[in-house]
């Protein structure tokens, strides 16, 4: 299937240079696009000045930083307009292991969505203090039971669509950012009966750049869980707002 291989950045310098070079390797058969919110630090200069620029990789360069949901969502509508089969994102520090993005990929042959799971048997972490895993957990633990998800690793941030399933979960109508963005998509494929399946993945902390991981990302993702599930509660069924596509007869 045509593949994509989406990577937001923002100061992504220090990395990005031997995340493209292992994407590359792992799947061969697939594009790169990355999604540069005009970072200081040169990351998008090293994305052009690859020898595979303008071949497998390419580059979509946005004059605001406005989150990690507002730069997929763009590279989502980048990859649907050039009618990608498959979309796959990921993170640019390598925290995501590229020589996984193959599994994914196949496991869409009898799902919609595939997750990059840290918490389904074979999956894990690493380099993760005892806080930040227990952090982790508690907030998996906290979506799964508020918003009633079979998912384990719901923020997870390394996935793989179907075409056809990111149109129907409206993913380009979402309004979350953080670690919301992730939740969100999750929720929506859920709820509209998409087959989600998780895809064990040994998560790598990252070792150069900064994380994005902020105080503010975390409260939207308390609140907007809560926001969803009140919607629900509130109109007496578990469903999502009628999406883009559906609204247009897509």
């Amino acid at each position: 299937m045509n593949t994509l291989v989406v990577i937001p950045t923002y100061d992504e310098a220090l990395g990005i240079e031997a995340t493209l070079d292992a994407v590359l390797a792992s799947a061969p058969d697939a594009d790169v696009l990355v999604v540069d919110d005009s970072s200081p630090d040169g990351t998008a200069l090293l994305v052009q000045t690859h020898p595979s620029y303008g071949q497998r990789i390419f580059l979509l360069s946005r004059e605001d930083k406005d989150g990690l949901g507002g730069a997929y969502r763009a590279g989502f509508a980048w990859a649907l307009v050039r009618a990608y089969d498959v979309i796959v994102q990921m993170d640019a520090d390598l925290s995501h292991p590229p020589s996984r993005i193959p599994a994914l990929v196949a496991a869409l042959d009898t799902a919609d969505v595939a997750i990059g799971s840290r918490y389904v048997p074979g999956g894990g972490v690493r380099h993760w203090t005892l806080r930040r895993r227990a952090i982790s957990r508690a907030g998996n633990t906290y979506v799964r039971t508020v918003l009633g998800l079979d998912v384990h690793d719901a923020t997870a941030g390394f996935r793989a669509f179907r075409r056809d399933a990111l149109l129907r979960l409206g993913a380009l109508d979402s309004e979350s950012n953080g670690y919301a963005f992730q939740i969100e998509n999750t929720w929506r494929a859920s709820r509209i009966g998409l087959t989600t399946t998780e895809v064990p993945i040994t998560f790598t902390d990252r070792t150069v750049g900064e994380s994005k991981m902020s105080g503010a990302i975390v409260r939207e993702a308390v609140v907007r869980v809560l926001a969803w599930r009140w919607q629900e509660l509130r109109n007496g069924r578990r469903d999502v707002p009628m999406l883009a596509g559906q609204r247009h007869g897509a």
